[in-house]
């Protein structure tokens, strides 16, 4: 039986396991679930809290109790949460060795960043992506501007601590965790991208990310930008509706 997804793709966790798929010939079949509402052409998040949107479904609770995506369903095994699924796929396929090594070290380096992935890259980017987009578009209201100040100013920092040359992480690496790919790269670089939707520049100062991000998304053309049509086309209608105002 094909391997079933649960996902929304504008959740930057769900492009990662969708890019995986796609990066080890995976074969699945695709369930897209709406935790975005739409209210006078404008995007509209269920906000923390709320039982709105397609995973709060009877249906869905079955798959994961949680009530959040991704998450998948192989055969009669239900699982969820980004990591746990990548290493789940890596695994049960025996993908090439580069994205999960099995050399001890190699592994405990990938494992390091995706344990400080959600404590860090992930907050930052979801504290300037919830000031800059979400809550504005929800709330009508114009950008707190301290909050930005505050929310720019945790992100490079983080910016810092993945790519200075004291780093545990980029340095002068082609990738994150050395030379080649790894799960810690598919999942980080969905996430930043997340940020692009309001036009922002993710990194104007650290031209060493940037490279890197583009080296990433040439590694995994051309499914890459097909998995984030979703972000490029919400930017797109950010970007008018605010040269419109």
């Amino acid at each position: 039986m094909t391997l079933e997804l649960y996902i929304d793709e504008l959740s930057p966790p769900c492009r990662s396991v969708l890019l995986f798929c796609e990066a080890n010939v995976i074969l699945y079949e695709k369930n897209i679930l709406n935790i975005v509402k739409g209210r006078s052409n404008k995007v509209f998040w269920c906000l923390k809290g709320s039982t709105c949107g397609d995973t709060w479904s009877e249906t869905f609770y079955q798959i994961n109790p949680q009530n959040k995506v991704p998450a998948i369903k192989d055969i009669l095994f239900c699982l969820g949460e980004s990591v746990a699924i990548l290493k789940y796929l890596a695994a049960k396929y025996n993908t090439v060795d580069h994205w999960y090594p099995q050399d001890l070290q190699k592994r405990a380096r990938v494992d390091e960043y995706l344990a400080w992935h959600h404590g860090n890259t992930r907050k930052d980017v979801a504290f300037l992506y919830w000031t800059e987009v979400v809550i504005p578009i929800v709330s009508g209201t114009e950008i707190n501007q301290q909050r930005l100040e505050n929310a720019v100013t945790a992100f490079k920092a983080t910016l810092d601590r993945v790519e200075n040359t004291y780093s545990i992480f980029l340095k002068d690496q082609k990738f994150l965790c050395g030379d080649d790919i790894t799960l810690a790269d598919i999942m980080a670089v969905p996430e930043l991208l997340q940020l692009t939707t309001s036009g922002r520049d993710i990194a104007p100062d650290t031209p060493k990310i940037n490279v890197w991000i583009e080296r990433v998304r040439s590694r995994l053309q051309p499914f890459f930008d097909q998995i984030h049509t979703p972000i490029y086309k919400m930017r797109r209608n950010i970007l008018k509706t605010s040269h419109c105002q």
